[in-house]
């Protein structure tokens, strides 16, 4: 998938592989980020199977600051960032790297939504302005063959997701937009 960022000057890439048993997202974005600070980050999550998330790296740069991010989710349901764990996450299964309309498909996949059902989805989402792992609530409910309701009240954000058959996000309405 390719994207173009439509909020701010920005591009991201990524692909999704079959590894054995598990998925694996590799990819890479190129942005302004929103204090206007450029950012290069290189990016890869692991899920088992069933599109739980099991570990995920961010490396490159946002302005002059160096970015290095180990996030790992073991099998209990610990999250640990760099190593130091992360409490009060135990209940999210879904990592958010909320640079990327990538990690969107982490939960559509997981969930299985039929048309007009929803779920709640709270995910570990990487600040990068704090480098920290805070939970984002947010909530899909399927509106039709590809269209998702999406809500994330820390963002005051509520929009019709476009995704394509692989489950990508397509049309982030206001933020993302895939290239054809």
């Amino acid at each position: 998938m390719l994207w173009r960022r439509l909020d701010a000057p920005g591009h991201d890439v990524c692909r999704l592989d079959r590894n054995g048993e598990n998925w694996q997202i590799d990819g890479a974005a190129g942005f302004r980020h929103d204090d206007g600070r450029i950012a290069q980050l290189h990016y890869r999550v692991r899920c088992d199977r069933a599109w739980h998330t099991q570990w995920s790296t961010v490396r490159g740069w946002l302005g002059n600051e160096q970015i290095d991010f180990s996030i790992v989710h073991d099998a209990h349901g610990a999250w640990k960032l760099n190593d130091s764990p992360v409490p009060d996450l135990g209940h999210c299964v879904d990592l958010d790297l909320g640079f990327t309309p990538a990690t969107n498909l982490l939960p559509l996949r997981r969930l299985h939504l039929a048309e007009g059902e929803a779920a709640d989805a709270p995910a570990a989402w990487l600040d990068l302005d704090s480098g920290s792992l805070v939970e984002l609530s947010q909530r899909y409910e399927r509106r039709g063959e590809s269209g998702y309701w999406y809500t994330s009240p820390r963002f005051d954000y509520a929009e019709l997701l476009e995704i394509t058959g692989d489950g990508f996000v397509s049309r982030y309405p206001r933020l993302w937009e895939a290239e054809t």
